[in-house]
């Protein structure tokens, strides 16, 4: 098997979970930098938007190194869809198809649900309340829990972070809720 099939396989969790692992202490023993990808977003806007806002006002230019990260993270993954792309179907079992299928979603080709994330459904009342309403409550969410998923949950507990803890279960509840009783409730207003 060449290394570009290696690389087309599924990694199993045991090998994946150990390199994203890695990454917090390399970036602690080589760079002393804390790894999360939430600020990256203050430093695109404190470097293109001249606004005079004092969230803004910062030396963004230290912290460049994460924006190179995250574009290697968006370069890396259109390489890895475009070019390393699994042709296999995606394997849902039989009872999360029946219990999707009873919201309305049955489309299962890609990695979203395309009967909620089509382009088609941007401008109506499904569009607004997934996109829009969705985008702003997941940007609050980080900014007042002062990170994100991956900031919190990678980041934070290596480094025993009670905070990040008490954040990373409260993630966890709320997409639970957000599934289990949300979801649910927000796919039938939207038809």
């Amino acid at each position: 098997m060449s290394i570009f099939e290696f690389l087309k396989q599924p990694w199993p969790w045991y090998v994946a979970g150990p390199l994203i692992g890695l990454t917090v202490p390399v970036l602690l023993l080589l760079g002393n930098k804390s790894f999360g990808i939430s600020s990256s977003l203050r430093h695109i806007c404190a470097a293109v938007i001249p606004a005079g806002l004092p969230f803004f006002k910062y030396n963004w230019r230290k912290e460049a190194w994460n924006l190179f990260f995250v574009a290697g993270i968006a370069v890396g993954g259109f390489v890895g869809n475009f070019a390393l792309g699994n042709p296999d179907a995606i394997v849902i079992s039989t009872d999360t198809r029946q219990t999707l299928a009873t919201l309305g979603l049955t489309d299962f080709s890609g990695l979203m649900p395309t009967d909620i994330f089509a382009i088609t459904n941007v401008f109506s009342l499904k569009g607004l309340i997934f996109f829009v309403l969705g985008g702003f409550l997941v940007g609050f969410g980080t900014r007042y829990a002062g990170g994100c998923t991956s900031g919190h949950a990678i980041m934070g507990l290596s480094n025993l972070q009670w905070p990040s803890l008490v954040a990373t279960v409260s993630f966890m509840i709320g997409g639970f809720a957000c599934t289990h009783l949300l979801l649910p409730l927000l796919l039938n207003l939207a038809r």
